[in-house]
């Protein structure tokens, strides 16, 4: 089964087509978006995480319809922002980490379990009864992070996680996203390096995919057509 199917799909928000023409099958794990900005790279992350609905075409995540199937997707997705603040909701880092169970309806004892497991693994757990709000940036992504790990998804999609983060915390969110092999990554990204890291990429250009391929080929071609 693949990762993502898309045939000739559309997204038009308000009077603007923002996504046009769009198809490919990708089956690798880790899968990397580049393009320029206002290519149209986060429509197509919040299309494949079911957050908003195609135009036109046919789209199949993990063999799902994001429009009929949208509840069972989510259960197998989850998304991770370059603004975490746009992510934390409960006051503190331990609260927030057990929302983002909620829809599992599991035992008390194993969602406590689930949550502190999390956050060792983020290395979080010093700062469990901490105000989530009071974090640093590196802190608030991890937090972010370990809200979306903690259900165990098959698919994590990040758009631009590092973005607003320096070097070390960048390295530590990067490492994180590509170390667990339990999961599927689709990253939205400019940091070429990180894309690199990935076993396909996708250049984005104008609302519509350009090229798919090997990391090395791909990332080559998008930094030519930058330099015209």
């Amino acid at each position: 089964m693949s990762v993502l199917d898309l045939e000739d799909v559309g997204v038009r928000l308000g009077d603007a087509d923002v996504l046009h023409d769009v198809s490919c099958s990708l089956d690798a794990r880790t899968i990397a978006v580049v393009g320029e900005n206002g290519s149209g790279k986060s429509t197509l992350a919040r299309l494949v995480g079911g957050l908003i609905t195609a135009t036109s075409g046919r789209i199949r995540v993990l063999g799902l319809d994001p429009a009929r199937d949208a509840s069972r997707l989510r259960r197998r997705v989850s998304v991770v922002f370059s603004n975490p603040d746009a992510q934390i909701i409960m006051p503190t880092v331990a609260e927030d980490v057990a929302f983002s169970l909620r829809a599992e309806k599991l035992p008390r004892a194993e969602k406590s379990r689930r949550v502190q497991a999390a956050l060792e693994r983020f290395g979080l757990a010093a700062l469990a009864d901490r105000s989530a709000h009071d974090l640093s940036g590196g802190q608030k992504q991890l937090l972010a992070l370990c809200g979306a790990f903690v259900r165990q998804p098959e698919l994590v999609i990040a758009d631009e996680p590092t973005a607003y983060l320096d070097a070390r915390n960048a390295r530590r969110i990067a490492d994180h996203l590509f170390t667990d092999a339990d999961h599927r990554l689709l990253l939205v990204t400019h940091d070429l390096e990180l894309a690199r890291r990935c076993e396909t990429v996708v250049h984005v250009q104008e609302g519509t995919i350009l090229a798919v391929g090997a990391p090395d080929a791909t990332i080559a071609t998008y930094e030519e057509a930058l330099r015209c």
